[in-house]
Parts: structure tokens; sequence; C-alpha cells
């Protein structure tokens, strides 16, 4: 692991603040810039509104002698920033958090620098009242704080120039109040990731993050409080930001091409627009509409240079898919669709070379761009994107002769990239959140994809962070609006137990287990008498199905639920699973008790003995996958009885369906009950969104209808086909035992990788030659079942007869 490196002595507690943060990119921090107050203060531009909307610019201008080997320097700001560094766009952030966790990011800017005239420049908003769900605010500022003699130089004081750019204006989406100032947009459904940009080009600011502009007229910045880390010795930061350094790296920037265009009118298309740059003129006194097609879904910022047409008014309107009333239809089909989304408008000065590109990152696969010109024509010299996500290391591999599953492979990996950004994401388009529900299923994903640590340990960080008084997390978080989902608690302690096992930290497990015991307490004071959890507060979502409202699972006359009963039993295991392995026997063994008087009172109220099911309610008049896949999950049920509930699990129409998101426990359990071998077979929902062009799983099963193209919930299948049908698995804490259980099914042959703590597993199954080979990396230990046998696998690479 990487770690910090003290530049002077430190005091016990700063060593254990030091290994709290055990994961920032190998950067220099002094013990001095986390004890104490920084040099550096935050600033913003006076006479300015810090609480309102706003678009500032900030220039520092110095000399250096030399071209520095390294310039190291933290850097945050509310709401965002963009840092340029002699034109160059070096990274945007602060990762997102809260007020009393604010992260700076560390940089080294050497490699942008150079001998003699030298600038950096920051561009800071503040989306104020229309921000995204996700920021957490104090008000608009800036700091950066360099950490060695040289980079001081930079630090934030009156010597930074800087100037509000009054040429943005917010336009809403979805906002109750149509007459109100600003101009809106419409998207479908619950929408919560921010505002488009309206900008007269008349008034903005072009060319500012360049060395030679001129910024003698700009203020000096006005001066605030010094930068405060959170772990202060001796000092209280009062109500502004308590800064943590983040070890989340910075976001991916690349640029990409669009594909093609859908559709044009008004206006002849070159040859090759907008795949290759070109110039499209817009004759004066014309309506001109592209409709261009990205052919995938992406993230990224859009870029647009243009020239002359003044007042001409350019629509930029970003979509996942075109509507046809209700419904998306096939992704590929265009005509007859109608555009809705979120919408940037520009409106031109008339001069040579305007550019414009986004604040925020933009979800799209379709953009309509609509230009009105007045008595001028207007020409676009080109437009693209800058693709923007975390920067995974993709390590795992699957070979094998089946299209399919590598196009499987790749729209679930497309659907990760995009639900991760500086946190993970329900979804990149309507609301940016992370939800610890999904966020399982994605740390899974990531592990077995890339085995990059870092987002995972960061989710289960601001989880944490987000427990209230009464011992729950929120359901998601960052957040500037609590919400509750109590059964989110519980998957919380089932990520983290995920953590235990895939991950390699320990230690940062163990310093969790207090939030873990709380989420429990708070359960036990909604357990009836007779052990039910019974009229759960708050919003107690458990899964889309399609006759649940709002998600919830249906309660019997007792206000009691199988399904929430058997997710506190998991719960339970979890934790007591956790506690054995690295936390306090005694409450291990108090948890399994627990647990195992939950059985007991689970089958006694909720077992059908003439269906064979465990119903949803004492009434046993409803029943469901949920609560079944999770009886087997759990070992409810005796291990005579399991093959045939899985049976029914699968083809018992009467059981209220699973969707994509709730098919990865479904999935799990007729793996458990040893049906795995038929895991392809289990696949419908995922070819039903691959057969009308979905380029990422949806949000809900019915492709057609789902608000969302992009949820990683349904990526479940980039974890199963490594851990299902190659068969790998962890079966110890630290991964440090590998279990391989394959489940081949009809395929011959099959090999494939993924990454490990430690190196790489490999595996490679060949029935035709009788065969398997698989590679543990040094210093692990395995075990592979085949035929209800095991075999010891030690490090390096085993052979074994599948005959």
């Amino acid at each position: 692991m990487l770690k910090y490196t003290l530049t002077r002595r430190t005091s016990l507690f700063s060593v254990f603040f030091l290994f709290f943060f055990t994961n920032i990119r190998g950067q220099q921090i002094p013990a001095e810039f986390l004890q104490k107050a920084w040099p550096a203060k935050w600033i913003s531009v006076p006479e300015t509104d810090n609480s309102a909307y706003g678009v500032y610019i900030f220039r520092k201008s110095f000399v250096l002698n030399e071209k520095p080997e390294s310039f190291p320097v933290f850097i945050s700001a509310d709401n965002r920033y963009k840092l340029f560094v002699n034109g160059q766009w070096v990274g945007t952030g602060p990762a997102k958090s809260d007020l009393f966790n604010w992260n700076f990011d560390i940089l080294d800017l050497a490699a942008y620098l150079q001998e003699g005239s030298n600038l950096v420049s920051v561009k800071v908003w503040n989306e104020a009242d229309y921000k995204p769900e996700f920021q957490i605010s104090h008000e608009t500022g800036l700091i950066i704080q360099g950490s060695s003699e040289n980079s001081s130089a930079v630090n934030t004081d009156k010597s930074w120039k800087c100037i509000q750019d009054l040429s943005y204006e917010p336009v809403l989406v979805n906002h109750w109040n149509r007459n109100g100032p600003f101009e809106t947009s419409t998207a479908k459904g619950y929408y919560v990731a921010g505002p488009g940009e309206k900008i007269m080009m008349s008034s903005h600011l072009q060319g500012w993050e360049k060395n030679g502009f001129n910024d003698e007229d700009w203020s000096s910045a006005r001066l605030g409080n010094p930068g405060i880390p959170k772990f202060t010795v001796g000092l209280d930061g009062g109500n502004s930001w308590r800064l943590i350094p983040s070890y989340i790296p910075q976001m991916e920037l690349t640029p990409q091409r669009f594909e093609r265009i859908a559709e044009s009118s008004g206006v002849p298309v070159p040859d090759g627009f907008p795949k290759k740059n070109g110039t499209l003129v817009i004759p004066a006194n014309t309506e001109a509409r592209l409709l261009i097609d990205q052919s995938f879904l992406t993230n990224a910022y859009p870029s647009l240079h243009f020239s002359g047409g003044n007042n001409a008014r350019i629509d930029l309107m970003y979509a996942e898919a075109l509507y046809q009333g209700n419904n998306k239809g096939n992704r590929n089909e265009t005509d007859g669709k109608k555009m809705v989304g979120r919408r940037d408008v520009l409106i031109s000065n008339g001069q040579l070379n305007q550019e414009f590109t986004t604040l925020a990152y933009r979800t799209f696969r379709y953009i309509e761009l609509k230009v009105k010109t007045e008595n001028s024509p207007l020409t676009i010299h080109d437009i693209y994107s800058t693709f923007t996500g975390y920067p995974f290391e993709r390590k795992d591999e699957l070979t094998i002769d089946n299209q399919e599953m590598h196009e499987m492979l790749k729209i679930g990996w497309r659907t990760a990239r995009l639900c991760a950004n500086e946190t993970y994401m329900d979804c990149p388009y309507y609301e940016q959140l992370q939800y610890i529900g999904d966020t399982r299923i994605q740390g899974m994903v990531t592990l077995y994809t890339t085995g990059d640590q870092r987002l995972v340990r960061n989710a289960l960080d601001l989880m944490d962070r987000s427990r209230m008084i009464d011992g729950l997390t929120r359901s998601r978080y960052p957040t500037e609006n609590s919400q509750i989902i109590p059964t989110f608690s519980l998957w919380y302690i089932g990520m983290l137990h995920d953590y235990l096992y895939y991950g390699d930290d320990l230690q940062f497990v163990k310093q969790k287990l207090g939030g873990t015991r709380e989420v429990l307490s708070y359960f036990e004071q909604y357990r009836d008498v007779d052990g039910s959890v019974k009229n759960l507060p708050n919003w107690f979502f458990v899964d889309w199905a399609d006759h649940w409202k709002r998600g919830m699972p249906p309660l019997g006359k007792d206000g009691s639920s199988s399904v929430l009963d058997l997710q506190l039993l998991l719960a339970y295991q979890y934790a007591a699973d956790l506690e054995k392995q690295i936390g306090l026997q005694e409450l291990s063994q108090l948890y399994e008790r627990r647990a195992d008087d939950l059985k007991k009172m689970i089958v006694s109220k909720y077992w059908d003995q003439e269906k064979g099911l465990i119903a949803d309610t004492p009434e046993k008049d409803i029943f469901s996958q949920h609560a079944n896949a999770m009886a087997i999950l759990s070992g409810l049920i005796d291990q005579n009885l399991t093959a045939d509930l899985a049976m029914k699990l699968k083809n018992e129409e009467l059981l209220e369906q699973a969707s994509i998101y709730f098919k990865y426990y479904v999935h799990l359990a007729l793996t458990k009950a040893g049906f795995g071998n038929e895991y392809l077979a289990w696949l419908d929902i995922w070819r039903s969104h691959m057969d009308i062009g979905l380029t990422t799983w949806g949000e809900d099963t019915d492709a057609n209808t789902t608000r969302s193209d992009c949820h990683a919930w349904g990526a479940s299948p980039n974890i199963e086909f490594y851990r299902t049908i190659l068969g790998i698995k962890s079966g110890a804490p630290g991964f440090e035992k590998i279990v391989f259980e394959p489940h081949l099914g009809d395929l011959k042959k099959i090999a494939g990788k993924m990454p490990h703590p430690k190196g790489m597993i490999s595996v490679d199954y060949d029935l035709d030659k009788g065969q398997a080979i698989l590679s543990l990396p040094q210093g692990v230990t395995g075990e592979f079942l085949w035929n209800h046998k095991s075999v010891r696998m030690t490090s390096g690479e085993n052979k074994v007869s599948l005959k």
C-alpha cells in the first residue's frame, strides 16, 4: 500500500491519522499540513455573493529560475474547480464529500511548468440553489497550498488576481417555476444532477487560462479563513471546511469523436463530419438541426468551436435515448422520436474562434444541436467531447469463443465505468448519487475487474460517515438532503463483509465495526416480541418489483415482512463473521445466537408447507423471489429442501419476480443451491436490453420504459462470469485463500484471468482434454472443487484432472 511520508517528527496522534488515510498516491504530506492551519487562505472574488450562483476565474503568475523536478500542491474548492497550468487542463475536483471531511486533491504540477514565466489558473463555480443533489457546500472558495518551499509560491493569497465571469446563468432541469428568471428544460423522471448552462458569449471570458492574457484590471483576491485540516491539534476550525487528503486519483480525460449525424435539417453536412472535424456553415436567418449520435452512451465534456453568427442562438440537448410517447424503444432508431433532457444554450457574439466546454460533464448518446441565426452566418469548426471517469485499469480477461459473453462483458464494463467517478453513482444522467444498494454490486465489479480498492474504500468511508445519531447510514452519500433506506444500512454490512474477503486492508475494516454494531442496534428497537421486524420507519426499499409499492415488500396485518426479517438475518450473519474474524468474539457469538433465533422465527412464521416456499407475509398469500432467494443464501432451509426450493425460485410463476438489480441475489442463491451450471440461461433480461440497442444496462428490467439507461447494479455478469462460471472466489479474509468451484455448463473450453491483491489469478479449463490449469499468486493457497472432490492448490501453476 502507498503511505504518507513524514518530513518532520510526528506525534502518536498524527501517526494514527496518517494510518487512517493509507492510500494517498505516494506524495509527501508534511505533518504540519495535517495538524496545523495552512499558510494558504481560502480566497474568493471581492464584492460578490459567495452564497449565490456564479462562475469565477483565478490566476497566479510566477517565475521559476529552472524547470522543477517536483512542484507538489494541495487544491480544493467549493463547489468545484478546473485547474489549468500554462494553458493545459490538469485536473478537476474536489472529490465529493461533506464539510467535516472536505477533500483536497494532491497534485504535482512539475510536468506542466517551465523555466521562466508560469501561470496557474483556476475556474471555480458555485451552483448554489441549483447545484446537484450530491453537492454539499459552505460558500464559494478556492484554496491552493504548496507543500514544498518552491511550490508555496502559488499559495492562495492576495497576490492572486480574480474576476467573476458574468456570462453564465443556469438552465434548470425539471424546475417547478417555469416562469422564473432562468430558462428550463425537461427530463423524464426524478432528476437531481444539476443545471445546464446559458452563456452570453458577448461577456464570456476566453483565453484566461493562457499565458499573455491581460488581467491587469482584475481584482486582488478576497481572503477568507486559512485552510483547516480535520485533525488540527489544539485548534477548532469553526463551521467551514475541515480538510482531508483525497486518495481518489484525478479523473481520466480522453478526447473522443462523435460517430455520425443521425438526422439533419436546414444545412448540408460535410462528408465525415463530425467523426472528423470540418466546416459547417449555417447561413443567415436560418434554423438548422443536427442529431448527433455518439453510437454508445458516454460521460464527457462536450466542446464546440464556432465563429460569427452575431446573436445566433445555439442549443445543445443531451439524451441517453429518444422517446416515442413514454417508450424509448430501440436505441439505434430515431425516426419519429423526440429529444428531452438537460440543455445548454449559447448566444454568439459574432466574433471569430469562440469556444465552449461545459463546466461539468454531460451524459449522452445523442446530442441535439439546434442553431438559429439572425443577420449573419455562423460557422461551426468542430464539435467533439472529452470522456471522463474514474481511471480504472482493467485487468480481467476472458478467453472463450462466445461473442455474446464478450459483448455482455463490454456493456457491463461500460456501465460500471459510467457509474464510477469520484464516487460510485447509481446513474450518471439523472442523479449521480452513491446509493449503498447499487454500490455493493459496483464494488464487487471493481474488485473482480481491476483490483483497484480505492473507490471501494472511499465508498465505505462515506457510508460510515453518513451514519446519523440513531446509528443508521443514509441511503446515499454524499447528499445535500438526507434520505433514509434502513434496508440499505443492512447491505452496508454486507458490503463491508465483501471487502473483508476481497480487499487486503483488514485494519480498515476493523475501524468500521463500531458502525455495523450501531446499525444492528437500531434494528433491535423495531423487533417485536416474536423477533420479527415490525413497522420499520422510513422507506424500506428492497427492489423495483412490479407489484411492490415504491419498491417496498408487502407487509402483513401485523406490520411484518419475511423479506425484511431475512435481510436482517443476512446482516447478522455478515456481522457475526466480521466480529469473528477481526472483532469481538463475544459479539460474534451474540450475533450468531440472534441469527439462529431469527431463523427459527422466520420458518415458523412464513414457511408454507403446502407450497414449499417462504411467504412474504404471515398470511402466506404473497410470495416473491426475494424472500426465497434470501432464505437459500442465509441457510434458512434444511439442505435436503434447498434444491426443491431453488427449482421453485427458478420456475414458480406465482413468485414476484426480482428486477435486473435483485437478480444478483437470486443468481447467488441458485448457484449456492447447485444450479450454477445454468447461469448463462438466466440472462434473458440482459439479452432483452441488447436486443433493442442499449450500450449500457438499464435501471429497470423493461428497457423500453426504464428511466435511466445506465445503472451498474445490473452489471453483475461482470462478476459472475468469473465467480460463478470460472468459479473464482475468496475463501478467507484478505483473499488469502482462493476457492475454485467452476460451473461450466455446456462450455467445453474457457479460460480467464482476474486481479488479486498479490498478483493475478488465471484459470484454463479444457473439458475435451479433461484438464484444468490454475495459477495462484505467490503466497496464496487455494482449493479446487469439482465433482464433489477437493484438491489443494498451492502458489504458482497447478494442473488438475477434470475426468
